[in-house]
C-alpha cells in the first residue's frame, strides 16, 4: 500500500464520512436505503454498494487500507461534496436526497 494515497484522501474522507460503521451497516438494512439510487441492471444500486464498501473501509486499520481503498475514498468524497450543492429546499429529513447521501456513509442532519 501506498500509504501517501490515503493520507492524501483522510482529512476530506473524515469530514464526508460522518456515520460510524455501525449506523451506516443499520441503515443499509433499512426500506428507505434500499429505495434510492440507480443500478444498472436493476439490483442493489451503486450508492447501497458504496455503502457497504465504506463500512468496511471504516472497519479497517488506517495503516492496513489500499490504494484501492484510497481510490473509492475518493469517489465517496466526490459523491458526497457534489451531492450537498444539490440539497432541497426545506425539511430534508423524509427524503431521497437524504437517505441517498446516507448510502455513502453522509447523514447531512448530523
Amino acid at each position: 500500500m501506498t500509504n501517501d494515497a490515503v493520507a492524501d484522501v483522510w482529512d476530506d474522507w473524515q469530514d464526508a464520512v460522518n456515520m460510524t460503521a455501525k449506523e451506516l451497516d443499520e441503515f443499509l438494512d433499512t426500506d428507505e436505503s434500499k429505495s434510492v439510487g440507480q443500478s444498472k441492471d436493476g439490483g442493489e444500486s451503486t450508492g447501497h454498494a458504496s455503502g457497504r464498501r465504506i463500512v468496511d473501509i471504516l472497519q479497517t486499520k488506517k495503516s492496513d487500507l489500499t490504494d484501492d481503498d484510497a481510490e473509492h475514498m475518493r469517489k465517496v468524497v466526490g459523491y458526497v461534496h457534489r451531492h450537498q450543492a444539490q440539497e432541497p429546499d426545506g425539511d430534508v429529513t423524509d427524503t431521497k436526497w437524504r437517505y441517498s447521501l446516507m448510502n455513502w456513509g453522509h447523514d447531512p442532519l448530523k
